[in-house]
């Protein structure tokens, strides 16, 4: 089958695409004919590798995926050849106290498909049945394949880890990012008072769009967290902050924050290293929670607002399998608003 994967790691210029084996299920998987998949920061981070990463090469990347069962195992009971499916990427053992008590992305053996395992950007991929949910028909599976990752994770991140509120100011980093644009749309429906940054008119635009109040360019005005706390905020700060970038963003989410702020972070594309001023954390009483993936619940409480049409994926641009590299190339440049998809 083709697919898209890596025989070493390094740059973009080591991602092939070609022909591997096609996998074989176990009793309880399923067998998916991919038609879409959508691009991840991880796709970045496993194409350069990192220390302690020991994969079994040739390896298939892509965590997000949609498409039609061609085959289904032995003990599989949820689903039939034919029907149309969307996956959640978490792969968790099942068996263990936090998998038990619903808290899959807890597990030890917790792992993202594409990471570990064998990914979507490939004519086939396996899943356990658990982490496949069928596609209602008025849905594209374009836009099946944008959604799981980022809004699971944005999901989470915004009902169960932060408990945001009606009416709470809440600052969502880079809006053109993928979680980002899902958090935007979230924190919308929750009834939340929505700030967001972002580096051009277009992305701010965009952002509006879906539902922010207000949006601040960063690149133009670097010091827009006094922005933020004098003029819309009425020097009260925002209730929460969602942080991916990490590194270059950390300091100013700190600022951002008034009184028993909470600052969630979901991520770090910019680097995972950054000084923290304590005083900050004890004298302003600030909660900095971290949030990772979705347990199973989530997953599907999200994907059914996404059914219902009361959530909408964003799609940026899609390209074919055989373009992979360029596709990659512009997330790693940060120009997209909304998922990139690779067409299977």
């Amino acid at each position: 089958m083709k697919a898209a994967f890596i025989e070493e790691h390094g740059t973009l210029d080591r991602l092939k695409v070609g022909n591997v084996e096609e996998p074989i299920i176990k009793s309880n998987e399923i067998l998916i004919n991919a038609k879409y998949g959508a691009l991840n920061h991880i796709d970045l981070f496993i194409i350069k590798g990192w220390p302690g990463l020991n994969l079994s090469l040739p390896h298939v990347i892509g965590s997000d995926g949609s498409g039609i069962i061609k085959e289904v195992g032995k003990e599989v009971s949820l689903f039939d050849e034919g029907d149309r499916v969307v996956i959640n990427p978490g792969l968790s053992c099942g068996k263990c106290f936090f998998c038990l008590s619903g808290k899959q992305n807890l597990c030890k053996h917790f792992s993202i498909l594409g990471e570990h395992k064998w990914g979507t950007f490939a004519e086939y991929f396996k899943v356990p049945e658990i982490n496949a949910i069928k596609v209602p028909e008025k849905l594209e599976l374009n836009a099946a394949a944008a959604a799981p990752l980022t809004f699971l994770t944005a999901w989470r991140m915004l009902t169960t880890q932060a408990n945001l509120k009606s009416e709470e100011f809440i600052f969502i980093h880079g809006a053109g990012g993928g979680v980002s644009s899902a958090a935007i749309q979230i924190a919308k429906f929750l009834g939340a008072i929505v700030i967001t940054s972002t580096s051009n008119k277009e992305k701010m635009e965009q952002a509006l769009k879906l539902g922010a109040e207000h949006v601040v360019n960063y690149v133009e005005n670097p010091d827009f967290d006094k922005y933020i706390y004098t003029k819309i905020t009425d020097k009260q700060g925002v209730d929460v902050v969602i942080d991916s970038v990490g590194q270059e963003t950390f300091k100013t989410s700190i600022r951002l924050l008034k009184p028993g702020g909470r600052l969630v972070i979901p991520g770090a594309t910019t680097g995972p290293i950054s000084e923290i001023d304590l005083r900050q954390i004890f004298w302003k009483q600030l909660k900095i929670i971290g949030s990772t993936m979705s347990n199973q619940k989530e997953f599907r409480e999200v994907m059914n607002l996404i059914f219902l049409g009361k959530l909408k994926p964003v799609i940026d641009k899609i390209y074919p399998l055989e373009k992979i590299c360029e596709a990659e190339q512009r997330l790693s440049e940060h120009n997209q608003f909304g998922k990139i998809l690779l067409k299977i």
